[in-house]
């Protein structure tokens, strides 16, 4: 463990770091950590009670927000440097870090577009946000169509293989 942490440590040495506040919580939604089955689940991002509502103005006008949350619970001696099969699983081809979308990249920051039902004081009530109960939220902003991807997106068949049961209803879940 201390080899792995040092070897860390010896690859991201001399690599900038910044702090980022938490703006609010995830309160309710998912729990466990699991892989799949995060659809149709309600959960709420409680801002923090500093802010006044007036940051919220005009936030219920869009369907959905863009939400930047932290893989809290992971450790820095759980990124993975290196080439791996997703989910442990060698029918899919070996990637690199930088591909996989979980807690083993170096900043450990995930990005969900959920989406926005209402908007209660500094509650916002969301559906199909994927972080589980406590989650820090670094940022949201609503989300504009000008700023989603142009032109368009291919990726490999293994994503989709993978992530096909992903956003199946929760109480699907076996």
């Amino acid at each position: 463990m201390r080899g792995l942490l040092r070897t860390l440590k010896g690859l991201l040495k001399g690599r900038r770091t910044f702090e980022v506040p938490i703006i609010a919580t995830v309160v309710g939604g998912h729990t466990g950590r699991r892989d799949d089955y995060k659809g149709n689940v309600t959960s709420i991002i409680r801002l923090n009670p500093d802010f006044p509502q007036e940051v919220l103005q005009g936030i219920e006008e869009f369907s959905h927000i863009q939400v930047v949350w932290p893989f809290h619970n992971g450790s820095p001696t759980d990124v993975a440097l290196h080439a791996r099969s997703p989910r442990d699983n060698p029918a899919w081809p070996a990637t690199g870090t930088f591909v996989h979308h979980n807690h083993r990249r170096p900043a450990r920051i995930a990005v969900s577009y959920p989406k926005l039902l209402r908007v209660d004081g500094l509650d916002l009530h969301v559906v199909d946000l994927d972080a589980d109960d406590g989650t820090p939220i670094i940022d949201l902003v609503a989300v504009f169509t000008q700023f989603l991807p142009r032109g368009r997106i291919t990726q490999p068949t293994w994503p989709g293989e993978m992530l096909k049961d992903y956003w199946t209803d929760s109480k699907e879940r076996p």
